[in-house]
Parts: C-alpha cells; structure tokens; sequence
C-alpha cells in the first residue's frame, strides 16, 4: 500500500472520529438541558411556603435525581383548605424523564383544585384519579393524601398505592400505618380509595415519604422503613424539632444504592417552639 493511500486513510478515520465526538457532544449537552429543565420543572412545582398554625409544625425535604435522564416525579405539597384544616400530599409517578416531571405537575395541581370541591381524602383521590384518565396519558403516580386538623390533632388519610407513613409519639411508640389504600391514580376508573383515621398526639409526628428514601439495591423496603420509625421514635422522644428530622431522614436516602427522587413530609403536633 502506497504512502498516500495510508494518508488518506488516516484522514478519513480522523474526519470520522471527529463527526462522532461532536455527535457526542451534541447528544450530551442535549440531555443535560433536559435534566436541567426537569429539575427545573420539579422545583418549580413545589410549594414555596408550607402552612402555618398555632400547635402545628411542618418540615420538608427533597432531593432530586439528576444522574443521566433518571430525573422522577416525586412530589410533597401542604396548604390550607378552605375550613382551616390542611391538605397533605405526597407521591411519585411512575418514570424518570421529564414527561414524569411534567405529569407530576398535572397530578399535584389536580389534587389541589379537586380537594376545594371535597376535601374528604377518598374522594380527593378518586376524583383525582379519573381526571387523570380523561387526559389519556399513559404514565400513572402513587400518592398518599391527608386532610388534617390541627386544632384536634386528627389525621384522615387515602393512600393510591403509595408507601405507608411512619408515626411516632413522644411515650416511646412508634410504627407503620395500616391503611388499605386503592390502587395508583391513573390506571382503573371508578375504585374506591378508604379512608383511615389516625390521631397525631402532642409531640408526636408523622411521616410521610416516598421510596427514594427507604428502598434501593442497597436497602430493602422493610429495613428502610424501619430506619425511620427509628429515626422518627427518638426524635419524638427527645422532642427534636421536626425540620432536624426531616434532615435526617434525607440524609438516610444516600443509603438506597440507586440514584432517585426522595421527598420527605414530617408533620408534628407542640413539640420545641409551639406557640402558646
């Protein structure tokens, strides 16, 4: 083979290469702004302020997924329901890219439209779950959501195939809720979702949170979620302050072995700093 022939070969395998590389980045530097617009889609649906009112303490924490496209949909939202008590609610929808991020938003937002029509959990949820069907999307979320009273200390709850929550009071118990819940919002029409009732004590505290922060490759659900109650049980013990919780338990979700969303929602009754 001629000098010139292995010349021009060499020329073309560089031209190659260089096609690729700037294909490459192209591909990279596409994928990082649709990461860096779903997060910003994620935090940008997420309440700014949380409720306030005399006896109750609310605490959040959220830590997105932002490795490659594996960006999720999880969620926590608190407001004020038009008689004074609270709206919770808490979820993840199902895929990480930002068409999860983007339905998030679409589910979050008619949970909060739905629940100033009726603010009963069940039909928050089951409103919300055929509204979700009528759009004709084929992503579907898991949710928890509560209506509380905080003058009374009572919590009502409907959970669509989501994690249970973690309680915890301050004479040393804790444990995980029981409720039957319904299945994922989006996928059957016309199921119930049961409401169960529970009642947060002085100091005690609820939990609620989403798989991010309790199962992974490295941590299997049961072991998670008794690293809450743990967590959850002294804190109520010692009287910790709810937002130093919530810390804790984001700072546990390093522990799963995987790259997720993780969102945590602590609730607290009294406690360090409650208003007389």
């Amino acid at each position: 083979m001629s000098r010139t022939g292995t010349t021009d070969d060499g020329d073309e395998l560089l031209t190659r290469l260089e096609a690729l590389t700037a294909q490459a980045r192209a591909q990279a530097e596409m994928q990082r702004s649709r990461v860096e617009l779903a997060i910003a889609l994620q935090r940008g649906m997420l309440p700014r302020d949380l409720p306030v009112a005399g006896r109750l303490h609310l605490a959040v924490r959220y830590a997105p997924a932002c490795q490659g496209l594996n960006v999720g949909g999880d969620w926590y939202d608190a407001f004020t329901l038009g008689d004074g008590r609270i709206g919770l609610s808490i979820g993840d929808v199902q895929g990480h890219n930002i068409e999860a991020a983007a339905f998030m938003g679409q589910v979050r937002a008619g949970l909060r439209a739905l629940a100033s029509v009726t603010s009963d959990p069940g039909e928050v949820l089951a409103r919300t779950n055929d509204l979700l069907l009528s759009l004709g999307s084929d992503l579907f979320a898991t949710c928890t959501f509560m209506r509380l009273d905080p003058c009374a200390g009572v919590l009502e709850s409907a959970r669509a195939g989501h994690l249970p929550c973690v309680w915890a009071t301050a004479d040393g118990k804790s444990g995980v809720t029981a409720d039957e819940g319904g299945p994922p919002l989006g996928i059957q029409a016309g199921v119930p979702y049961p409401v169960t009732r529970h009642e947060l004590t002085t100091g005690g505290v609820f939990v609620l949170l989403t798989d991010g922060v309790v199962e992974g490759p490295s941590l299997p659900l049961e072991e998670g979620l008794d690293q809450v109650m743990r967590l959850a049980g002294i804190a109520a013990v010692a009287g910790t302050d709810v937002d130093a919780l919530a810390a804790a338990l984001i700072k546990g979700a390093e522990r799963v072995g995987h790259d997720d969303d993780a969102a945590v929602l602590v609730v607290g009754l009294d406690g360090p700093g409650a208003q007389p």
